[in-house]
């Protein structure tokens, strides 16, 4: 146990910092916008381009590894979203509310914890579960909130904001453009892959304290939001990695391997993903600020549970 510990509290330890800094006020308010825009637009699209780029086509596709980890977030995404509606909940809220019980962190804690606990290796598997979470499921709710919110226009007309506004999606971007050297085969130049592993190495430990910061925000407490936020929480680190762990050993038999990083991607705590959506689209974002809080406070028991378990 000890030695789980050691592999996984520093990378908690990081998202402390950033709560500790917050709370006390040695960085300002603004500091969590900035930091976050800096590992969403130069350190992890860095980080994403050079995986892909010095990955190969068999180690990305993986159809067992895609349906497992994008089945089981699936399931919950939507059964959230239907659950949210009988409750009589906006589509708008709902959709954000599946987001809290499906948005998994690869972005920010995935791929530094995957590197620790399971290696190198694993990351690109990472990257295709990163893909999945914040382009295919944000593109969705993405959908689903300008349907609810924008009902008197036309379909085709919300297709078209969300598509537009997933081509100047960094995070999607930089994997895309990393594809042309790996199926050309073409080098990327030595002060380029310089550049890069510099840039890219700042994404995990920046992104750690950015959610810190996150985190650390004061914000006000709307009645009902901790009921509410424990359901979604159980939703993400119950429901969620139990049906990926089904589907990775029991359906598609994914080598160990590629279950361990399914299981591991679907057990991490939510993302800010859903709060930066209610933020944009002035939703309630108590809720999701709590869920965000709440899992990844008791992801660092799961997690480590899970990780002591491959041992």
């Amino acid at each position: 146990m000890l030695s789980v510990l050691a592999i996984v509290l520093p990378i908690f330890a990081l998202v402390l910092a950033g709560w500790g800094a917050r709370r006390s006020g040695a960085l300002g308010a603004h500091s969590t916008r900035e930091l976050n825009r800096f590992v969403v637009y130069l350190a992890l699209p860095a980080l994403l381009f050079d995986v892909v780029a010095n990955a190969h086509w068999r180690e990305l596709w993986q159809p067992g590894f895609l349906l497992s980890f994008g089945g089981g977030t699936a399931l919950v995404f939507v059964a959230t979203v239907f659950l949210r509606r009988r409750g009589g909940h906006a589509l708008a809220d709902a959709s954000i509310d599946g987001l809290n019980a499906s948005y998994a962190n690869t972005g920010f804690i995935g791929f530094p914890l995957a590197a620790a606990v399971l290696g190198l290796s694993s990351l690109a598997a990472v990257l295709v579960a990163t893909l999945l979470t914040v382009c295919a499921l944000f593109a969705v709710a993405i959908v689903l909130i300008e349907v609810g919110l924008q009902g008197e226009q036309r379909l085709h007309h919300v297709l078209w904001k969300v598509i537009r506004s997933l081509a100047r999606n960094p995070l999607l971007l930089a994997p895309l453009l990393g594809i042309v050297p790996m199926a050309t085969g073409v080098s990327v130049p030595v002060p380029v892959e310089t550049f890069l592993k510099l840039l890219g190495g700042s994404a995990a430990p920046c992104a750690l304290i950015a959610l810190g910061l996150f985190l650390g925000e004061r914000r006000n407490i709307v009645p009902g939001t901790a009921r509410s936020a424990v359901m979604l929480g159980m939703g993400k680190l119950l429901a969620q990695p139990v049906l990926v762990w089904v589907l990775a050993r029991h359906v598609f038999a994914l080598p160990p391997m590629l279950a361990h990083t399914a299981v591991l991607m679907a057990a991490l705590p939510t993302g800010t993903g859903p709060f930066m959506l209610a933020e944009f689209h002035r939703r309630e974002a108590s809720t999701t600020a709590a869920t965000v809080l709440g899992t990844t406070i008791v992801s660092l028991l799961t997690i480590t549970a899970y990780v002591a378990s491959l041992h």
